[in-house]
């Protein structure tokens, strides 16, 4: 009987770890086994009401395997744990038959009073490095939980989870085995994905509506307005030599006020001083001049400053800078 279940122990390894080569490697160097062999011993100590004996026990396969079982933890058979280092199951957990766990599982409890306060895994379940499963839930047969998934709610059999909280993310029983690929799918990727879906839809039905609307009737703009973004147009070719950029998008045009055939300019320059100051003020006196019949031209430099934020705010964005 014991020889059968250790052969069944070396069979389950084979059959869920590509990297078992000998069964002499697997019985010296897999402290997985040797954490579910030890287990057993505790177990029977527990179940017989030797409660120290069997926490002893479990405390010496814990310091030679780096594996805690808590003696009273009911394992199934063919049960595989690869790369145990750092796994805890609890107390009143429950793993079925055929369960995969990989490192650092932790199957834990969130009450204080002695009740079943630890998860039952159901048979065939694949648990990943890292995973968190916390409470008395259940996680159905054949499900998979991602690595480094906390899972707090029962999953149903056959799901994938993922994510922390765990989110499940994958079909359940009776999906295609055949053509799902072995990749953990990402739930909050598709979430994103069916609003951005949605998104479209609703752009493209406002862009219907819009197209089915009647053209308004354009307002006219007074006249001094029009001359105004005509003189802002024509001084965008007065370049500042040493930026390399024109007098508007660098904001030095402050204001501009027309009256009649008469404009007005506010133009800022750090100071009055300015080597540039003569030369750029003539440069736009002469292109005002005859814009929308401008005769007379007046530059006024303002010793101001220059500012940043009007600097941005002309350009219209940092990233055209």
């Amino acid at each position: 009987m014991v020889f059968d279940r250790i052969r069944e122990d070396i069979g389950a390894i084979y059959g869920k770890d590509p990297a078992a080569r000998s069964t002499a490697e697997i019985l010296f160097c897999y402290p997985g086994l040797h954490a579910l062999w030890f287990h057993r011993r505790a177990h029977w100590l527990w179940v017989h009401n030797l409660k120290f004996f069997a926490r002893f026990v479990s405390h010496i396969s814990r310091f030679l395997t780096g594996i805690e079982i808590h003696p009273g933890a009911q394992i199934g058979r063919r049960v595989v744990i690869d790369h145990g280092m750092g796994i805890v199951i609890g107390e009143t957990a429950e793993v079925g038959n055929d369960v995969l766990i990989y490192m650092g599982v932790v199957l834990g409890g969130t009450a204080l009073e002695n009740v079943k306060r630890h998860p039952t895994i159901e048979d065939s379940v694949i648990l990943g490095s890292g995973a968190i499963v916390l409470g008395p839930i259940v996680i159905g047969k054949g499900a998979k939980v991602g690595a480094g998934s906390v899972v707090v709610r029962s999953v149903p059999p056959g799901a994938t989870v993922v994510g922390v909280p765990g989110r499940i993310a994958g079909p359940e029983h009776g999906f295609d085995k055949a053509v799902t690929e072995e990749v953990m799918p990402d739930p909050m990727l598709r979430v994103i994905s069916r609003l951005l879906d949605r998104q479209n839809q609703l752009e493209e039905r406002l862009r219907t509506f819009e197209q089915a609307r009647p053209e308004p009737v354009p307002v006219a703009l007074p006249q001094e307005l029009v001359c105004e973004n005509q003189i802002r147009d024509a001084l965008r070719d007065v370049i500042d030599p040493e930026v390399g950029i024109d007098v508007v998008d660098l904001g030095l045009i402050k204001d501009i006020r027309v009256a009649g055939s008469g404009a007005e300019i506010d133009m800022v320059l750090t100071c009055k001083a300015c080597p540039l100051s003569d030369h750029l003020s003539d440069q736009v006196r002469r292109k005002v001049l005859g814009v929308c019949g401008i005769e007379q031209v007046k530059v006024n430099v303002l010793d101001e400053p220059w500012n940043w934020d009007r600097f941005v705010k002309q350009r219209g964005t940092l990233r055209q800078i």
